[in-house]
């Protein structure tokens, strides 16, 4: 059974940082895809950063690149999302999602993916 778990949300000040981390079990990790979204209050689900793991190709979306960072700790089964100039606007709740890689409606810059396991989602609020 597959299984992600975010952490590492919480309050912080604008300008500020925050790194969350997604434990996944019960996955066999050979040509997987995973990737963080959010949701905004009164707002749809959109993605935000995505990992390819037969190759480690990373994209982003083009209003966090260059502030956020998508890596995997392969030892650790963990997908990392380090986030940095926090703006109000990236407050929300974050999700972690595994995939096959498949295509499906997720869109990215290089891509549309399938995902098939979510997690339970983390909060992140950024006040000024």
């Amino acid at each position: 059974q597959v299984q992600l778990v975010e952490s590492g949300g919480g309050s912080v000040q604008t300008g500020g940082s925050l790194r969350l981390s997604c434990a996944v079990s019960g996955y066999a990790y050979n040509g997987y895809c995973v990737a963080w979204f959010r949701q905004a209050q009164g707002k749809e689900r959109e993605g935000l950063a995505h990992f390819r793991g037969a190759d480690g190709d990373t994209t982003y979306q083009d209003f966090v690149r260059g502030r956020f960072n998508i890596s995997w700790d392969d030892r650790k089964h963990t997908l990392h999302l380090q986030m940095n100039s926090l703006k109000t606007e990236d407050t929300g709740i974050y999700y972690c999602a595994s995939g096959w890689c498949s295509s499906g409606s997720w869109c990215f810059p290089r891509g549309c993916y399938e995902y098939n396991h979510w997690g339970q989602g983390t909060q992140v609020t950024v006040f000024s």
